[in-house]
């Protein structure tokens, strides 16, 4: 089953978060994951929630999600995206 994973970001320090931008597609791909929304203009339609940069990656599983989240590659990334970027990040299954 499908999974997703949905980061909300607010970039701090637009040099340094173009690096992670660079270097994190070639990896999702390797995990097999494909980008579904990648920034972009955001309307709210309701509530009070209020993203700035809004990205959606869907993995063939769960399993993969979390592979490519705790692979080495990308624990440099990580440490990237929170030294550059308030973001929040979840993992959802889907349907």
């Amino acid at each position: 089953m499908s999974a997703y994973i949905v980061v909300d970001i607010r970039v701090r320090d637009a040099e340094g978060y173009a690096r992670y931008r660079a270097e994190v597609p070639p990896l999702v791909a390797q995990y097999g994951g494909r980008y579904l929304a990648r920034g972009g203009a955001l309307e709210v339609m309701e509530g009070d929630w209020q993203p700035e940069r809004l990205v959606i990656i869907e993995f063939p599983s769960v399993e993969q999600a979390k592979a490519f989240l705790h692979s080495p590659e990308y624990v440099s990334l990580r440490a990237t995206r929170r030294a550059t970027t308030d973001s929040n990040l979840v993992i959802v299954p889907g349907v």
